[in-house]
């Protein structure tokens, strides 16, 4: 009987748990999971719609790996930022979150070397990378620094999420989705600070020097020209037709302009959201090449 009472109380937590799991990776479900998702479905392609959930799984397993060690690294920012995270709310301990932080390690390792050993090494250097930005302090250092980290960050989470992906043979990447992730891997490192403009004041607290930051006001135009630059140069990449490319080109200027109007931390949140829109859309071109002319 004390089994069973002992059972019962671990499943009752299991809600709890992966709530918590959850709400570690809310806000980088916009962020991450769907556009690397989306770049991986069209880059690979599909070898059938059953893995999807393949790759978002992938995707998301990562991404906690990521923020768990991330959310470890400044819990006092999120007191005064982003409340509701697992640490600030009390959910979970700190000592808790770092066992937990270093379990996801061989997790995710184990999780990948299933599909191949290919997968396996995007895994590690995701890891790798994390260490990197979190523990050796990368996330403090210079802006350049930091985009850089974070832009090969990407890189491993796309390799591995492409990998996936394909499904049939998860241990090559042709032409297309090397050009994809290279492609990806440039816009995040040229645009990743969008995500700072909303943050400036926790950053600016805890001494974080980021483009906001450092440039000031002449920041706002550092959204918009890497946007229409990279707008204009995808659409020729990948062969969009006219009106494909007028609607990929305008999306671009409007999501570089909400940065260029704005004041409020709502208004770079909003413009946030519009910029992975615009990333997401960014992210299927390789579908539409694919569909037209491979």
């Amino acid at each position: 009987m004390s089994l069973l009472r002992q059972s019962a109380r671990l499943l009752a937590k299991v809600p709890y748990f992966l709530h918590t799991c959850f709400l570690f990776t809310k806000s980088d479900m916009k962020t991450t999971v769907v556009p690397v998702s989306s770049l991986a479905a069209a880059s690979a392609p599909l070898s059938d719609i059953s893995r999807l959930v393949h790759i978002v799984f992938w995707v998301w397993l990562h991404v906690l790996q990521f923020d768990v060690s991330n959310q470890t690294m400044d819990p006092d920012e999120d007191e005064m930022n982003k409340r509701d995270r697992p640490l600030p709310a009390k959910r979970i301990t700190l000592q808790q979150a770092l066992f937990f932080r270093w379990l996801l390690v061989p997790i995710c390792w184990a999780y990948s070397a299933l599909y191949s050993i290919e997968t396996l090494y995007a895994s590690m250097a995701l890891v790798a990378l994390t260490v990197i930005y979190d523990e050796l302090g990368a996330h403090r250092m210079h802006w350049a620094i930091r985009n850089l980290v974070n832009a090969l960050g990407f890189c491993a989470f796309e390799t591995g999420a492409t990998l996936v992906a394909a499904g049939r043979d998860p241990t090559t990447l042709d032409g297309v989705a090397l050009w994809s992730i290279a492609a990806s891997t440039g816009i995040f490192f040229t645009t990743i600070h969008s995500q700072d403009f909303k943050d400036v004041d926790g950053d600016r607290a805890i001494g974080r020097q980021t483009i906001p930051i450092v440039f000031g006001a002449l920041s706002r135009f550092t959204v918009i020209v890497p946007l229409l630059l990279w707008s204009v140069g995808l659409s020729v990449v990948w062969g969009l037709d006219i009106a494909t490319c007028a609607t990929f080109v305008v999306l671009g200027l409007f999501v570089g302009a909400q940065y260029v109007v704005g004041k409020s931390v709502h208004e770079y949140q909003v413009a946030f959201y519009w910029y992975n829109l615009w990333l997401s859309a960014a992210h299927s071109l390789p579908a539409y090449y694919r569909i037209y002319y491979a």
